[in-house]
């Protein structure tokens, strides 16, 4: 564990190298548009923003401002530095990618532990069916759906916007629910294999009744492959809600990601990567703490 902590400076650093280079050497510039700059001008923009100069050199003085915390000025967003903007739209985006998480976490171990409980019947079927339905909806159609049918048809929750408790249900309901279903079905697999074991059978024999040994005795064990989900799927949470925060007009990282990338913002691209990937470790690291305190057999080794 302490390995995988000391590890991290080494991750960050060969992430931001590679993404560096990747924007500096690609075709293009930040100040490339329809009509080009006079001359002066971009010599002056390109001084003003650390542009100018060899490549190492610049990459060494990114280097020099981040080890500091600066992640310097956007490019795109005149006069706005990339930590104001993330502090300004990533406490949004987290807040719906946590809200999200709760809401697939409770009800893809739920619904796949009431499937496998019931193997071989119309329930375990249905509930299958829905779970592949459910994955198979993309997230700019489901959102929509559920706007029409929740906001505009019952007026039951707003529209969209950012703000109230009751904004963030839908967007974080639209974010969950594939993932809800992935749980879903990795529980429900590992739980059948679980419910065959020879440490079951003899909770059967001490004639615990059925719920008592699922929920008691084979979730502990059968639940493993959703805590090893749960890493990338906690940083996919956060990738992922770019469609939803469009569609819903949340004022998240998701669209200043997206608008990086069209307006080759490097400083900004490159702090909202660095973002995810420090997200990415800790979420991965809370994964390997999980399966120790619920794993003897790693706890042992």
């Amino acid at each position: 564990m302490i390995r995988r902590i000391a590890s991290l400076p080494v991750v960050l650093f060969c992430v931001v190298t590679i993404t560096f280079f990747l924007i500096r050497l690609s075709p293009g510039g930040p100040f490339d548009s329809e009509r080009k700059l006079p001359p002066a001008i971009e010599k002056q923009l390109l001084a003003k923003y650390k542009l100018d100069g060899p490549i190492l050199g610049q990459y060494t003085g990114y280097l020099k401002d981040l080890i500091h915390g600066d992640l310097r000025l956007s490019t795109k967003y005149r006069n706005r530095s990339v930590n104001e903007i993330l502090a300004q739209t990533l406490p949004v985006t987290l807040t719906l990618g946590a809200a999200a998480l709760l809401i697939a976490v409770t009800t893809g171990v739920w619904l796949g532990a009431f499937a496998a409980a019931r193997p071989g019947t119309l329930v375990e079927g249905g509930a299958l069916a829905m779970t592949l339905l459910a994955i198979s909806l993309p997230s700019f159609v489901l959102g929509p759906l559920l706007i029409l049918i929740f906001a505009i048809k019952l007026s039951w929750l707003p529209v969209g916007g950012w703000g109230s408790p009751m904004q963030l249900i839908l967007p974080a309901v639209t974010l969950a629910i594939p993932y809800a279903a992935v749980i879903a079905r990795l529980l429900h697999d590992s739980l059948r294999e679980t419910l065959v074991e020879d440490f079951v059978r003899t909770a059967r024999a001490k004639g615990l009744s059925e719920r008592a040994v699922v929920y008691r005795h084979a979730l502990r064990v059968a639940i493993l492959p959703v805590i090893s989900y749960l890493g990338p799927l906690a940083a996919n949470l956060l990738t992922g809600s770019i469609v939803v925060e469009t569609i819903f007009h949340i004022p998240g990282a998701g669209g200043f990601f997206v608008n990086s990338i069209l307006n080759r913002d490097g400083f900004l691209l490159g702090g909202v990567v660095i973002v995810y990937c420090v997200l990415l470790v800790i979420f991965n690291l809370l994964v390997d703490l999980s399966y120790r305190l619920l794993d003897r057999r790693i706890q042992e080794s």
